[in-house]
């Protein structure tokens, strides 16, 4: 009996025990339970609701570039595009053979009316294994209307196939402006940086030109829109919250019509041209040829396409304007003349003989004029563009202030414009070559330095600021593409294309009588009697031209050619012609425009490079866009007889039509094709 007590207390004292066990754990679950659904139900109940409902990002519509009338030049058009929702079309295949026969076959028939690549059907098959099956992947993008149209009616045949609307950048001009504007393009894994904009699937940012410069201002700021989604990702419900605000808009200074123009008449020749405001520095036009449609790159360019881009030797996809680099030849004796003037070792009437080549040691420097050009002043030698009379200029000199003066034009220094790409030239100087090349300067450097050639490198844009610098009175007026900020405020939204004024440009410290007598020389070279650019003078009254003609050689000329004769430019391969080059202001008695052109093997400065640019300035002075408002330019038919002539012979060549319906184009500009064939020199 005892034995039973001790086990009925034991058992007792066990039970009470896994009792009290019992009720801790009751008691610390219930107060588990109230700290969870009491105490901490604000904060579970926000993050349940954020696991049902998603701030998603929508991106913002891209702003939009137009020219300086408000011609638009980079827009956003509508953009239809294909997709596929692979659950679609899985319901009745349970194997991974049967799901990627069922999207062969649906692709083949989407084929029948879209035509789709390869390349596309396999991205299809690959993207729908990487993602959910109620995820759409994109077949194709930018479909016309028409396709679109197609897809549509037959829809209740394509199971699985969606159509989806957005915004594709457009460039309404195409290749017109391709080199200034650049393109947009997806997203690189270099170029993430933490932004999530930039990870949103199709989003694209500037990869050239105005695009890459101005892109932050461009993109605008994204929205936000609160979507429900299940437990497995599904969106059930979408509020918007926060619409995307557009890109700001980037007006810049070009002047389209003028663009067109210049770009037309360039043609097909490998060469470039910059036209800017001498006073402002504003540029009109910049326009490189053969050029490429942005609009390419934007729906995605085929193998094939980008071969025949990166393999022409007419380079199009660069901008030679501001990254061509060439000799600029006798568009450089202005400098040298100033510089002699400025160090007071020439004086404008002195005379110097040019027998046809100048002897430096054991070695002969040419003139381009075989019999020489006899005495000639400063005028007259730069209207007949005489090596002789350079080659003494620069020996009295010295390198180095021709390097200053340079310098001070901005040759062999950045320019700035705000475009990716632009390439500095190279102004040579004894300090220089000691630092690159570990060589002392010679002497015969420095007269082939005086005309433009050996180690000088300049860009069409160092030309033309060269040119307005000389045209203005010595101001150092900088070019500018848009007085837009290239970035929004801190902590700000671009809003408005506004900037303050810039400051006046200052003054280069040259002497006004110097200045006047290059330019008189520089006017004689188009207007005077033996000008190497007279036959493209513009012979109306308040419209003259003043101008230089340049030929810089890509190949060394033998003396053994020299003596049996130098060969014709049109009897060698292209790439081993002379590169062409003109360089003017108009109108000389109050310069307003300033212009510079280079033809890339072109021949002779005067016969290939001055025509061209005589019929763009002409146009320039017709549509005078610093003064005019849209529509107002001067009509054709009201010109002057010699101009109307002269322009309508311009638009024949440049293959396009009169602006003026009553205008006339006859496509003979025969007669302005004459004249010296330019400078030839040996290095």
């Amino acid at each position: 009996m005892q034995r039973d007590g001790d086990r009925t207390k034991l058992f007792t004292r066990r039970a009470a025990m896994l009792g009290g066990i019992q009720s801790a754990l009751i008691a610390t679950l219930v107060g588990r339970l109230y700290y969870l659904q009491v105490v901490e139900s604000d904060r579970y109940k926000t993050l349940a609701e954020d696991n049902r409902f998603n701030l998603r990002l929508i991106p913002p519509p891209r702003g939009h570039i137009t020219d300086r009338f408000g011609e638009p030049l980079a827009i956003n058009r509508q953009n239809y595009r294909v997709s596929l929702i692979g659950e679609d079309i899985y319901r009745r295949a349970r194997t991974s053979a049967q799901r990627e026969a069922a999207v062969a076959a649906i692709l083949d028939a989407l084929g029948q009316i879209v035509p789709l690549s390869d390349y596309d059907r396999a991205r299809v098959q690959r993207d729908l294994k990487r993602r959910r099956a109620f995820v759409p992947v994109t077949i194709r993008e930018t479909l016309a209307w028409e396709e679109m149209a197609s897809i549509q009616v037959n829809k209740p045949g394509l199971p699985g196939i969606i159509i989806e609307e957005g915004l594709t950048r457009f460039y309404p001009q195409g290749a017109l402006a391709s080199h200034l504007l650049g393109y947009v393009s997806s997203v690189s894994e270099e170029e993430l940086t933490g932004d999530p904009l930039l990870e949103l699937p199709g989003f694209r940012i500037g990869k050239q030109g105005i695009e890459k410069v101005y892109d932050l201002a461009l993109r605008g700021q994204s929205g936000t829109t609160r979507v429900e989604v299940n437990a497995f990702g599904r969106v059930m419900d979408e509020q918007m919250t926060e619409e995307a605000r557009s890109g700001a808009e980037v007006v810049l200074t070009i002047d389209m019509r003028l663009q067109e123009f210049a770009s037309h008449r360039l043609g097909e020749e490998s060469a470039s041209v910059v036209v800017m405001d001498v006073h402002t520095g504003e540029v009109l036009a910049l326009a490189s040829t053969p050029a490429y449609d942005p609009n390419a790159f934007t729906r995605g360019l085929s193998s094939q396409e980008w071969q025949e881009l990166v393999k022409n030797p007419r380079s199009p996809l660069t901008n030679k304007a501001i990254a061509g680099q060439y000799s600029p030849g006798s568009t450089f004796k202005m400098v040298v003349a100033l510089a002699g003037l400025e160090a007071g070792v020439i004086k404008p009437q002195q005379t110097v003989f040019c027998p046809g080549h100048m002897q430096l040691g054991s070695h002969r420097f040419h003139c381009w004029k075989r019999g020489g050009h006899g005495s000639v002043n400063l005028v007259d030698a730069l209207a007949q563009s005489c090596d002789v009379y350079f080659y003494e200029v620069a020996r009295r000199c010295g390198i180095d202030r021709i390097a200053d003066m340079a310098k001070r034009f901005g040759i062999g220094e950045m320019q700035n414009l705000g475009l990716p790409g632009e390439r500095l030239g190279l102004m040579p100087s004894r300090a220089w070559k000691t630092a690159t090349m570990g060589e002392p300067w010679h002497q015969g450097e420095t007269l082939n330095a005086g005309i433009g050639q050996g180690y000088v490198l300049t860009t069409p844009l160092q030309l033309a600021v060269m040119t307005a610098r000389l045209a203005n009175g010595g101001l150092r007026v900088n070019p500018i593409l848009s007085r837009m900020p290239t970035k929004p405020p801190p902590g700000g939204f671009m809003a408005a294309n506004a900037a303050p004024e810039p400051p006046p440009p200052a003054s280069m410290g040259l002497a006004k009588m110097h200045l006047d007598v290059v330019c008189a020389g520089m006017s004689a070279v188009v207007n005077g009697p033996r000008g190497t650019a007279r036959a493209a003078a513009i012979p109306v009254p308040g419209w003259e031209m003043s101008g230089k003609t340049g030929t810089t050689q890509v190949r060394r000329i033998t003396m053994r050619e020299r003596e049996t004769g130098v060969r014709k430019e049109e009897s060698l391969p292209w790439e081993l012609r002379n590169h062409a080059l003109f360089v003017c202001f108009a109108p000389e008695n109050a310069p307003k425009y300033a212009l510079a052109l280079c033809v890339e093997h072109g021949g002779g400065g005067s016969s290939a490079a001055a025509p061209i640019a005589r019929d763009i300035m002409l146009e320039t002075l017709r549509l005078d866009p610093a003064r005019r408002r849209p529509g107002e330019e001067t009509p054709v038919a009201a010109l002057p007889p010699e101009a109307r002539a002269l322009l309508e012979r311009a638009y024949a060549a440049a293959q396009v039509a009169l602006p003026d319906a009553d205008g006339a184009a006859d496509g003979d500009d025969s007669a302005d094709e004459t004249g010296d064939t330019g400078e030839i020199i040996v290095r």
